[in-house]
């Protein structure tokens, strides 16, 4: 697959949620059936834990997530983060498709501070967004 695919209007509207309220915190996109867009799939105000467990074992997700945390100094932070979750165990068509919304939200969502490529849940641990985001 070449060239980016489309991101529905739904993710931006998303998107523009989670900058503007504080009861959202978490977008979750998805490829849609036919893997041609990308689409919206849920929206909240989720803890880490509930983060991890949308993500699915075998299909591609996209995850927009305001994450809070300390630097070293004791400062409170917040980073917008951008999680590109491609399992190893997604059909290479999905791959492809997922690589091309990948670049396609890259491009659009303005403001996300922080990009995260994740094949294995040890990428999208908190310690490990964290670690990415200081």
């Amino acid at each position: 697959m070449s060239g980016h695919i489309p991101v529905d209007d739904s993710c931006l509207d998303a998107f523009q949620e989670l900058k503007g309220r504080r009861d959202v915190n978490t977008v979750v996109c998805r490829l849609s059936d036919s893997l041609e867009s990308v689409v919206l799939e849920s929206m909240g105000n989720l803890t880490h834990d509930e983060l991890l467990k949308t993500l699915p074992a075998d299909e591609p997700r996209h995850v927009v997530h305001d994450l809070l945390f300390a630097s070293p100094d004791g400062a409170r932070q917040e980073k917008v983060v951008l999680i590109s979750w491609c399992p190893a165990r997604a059909t290479a068509e999905e791959k492809s498709a997922a690589s091309s919304g990948y670049a396609s939200l890259r491009d659009l969502l303005e403001g996300v501070q922080v990009y995260v490529p994740a094949t294995e849940m040890s990428d999208v641990q908190y310690k490990a967004l964290v670690s990415r985001s200081s």
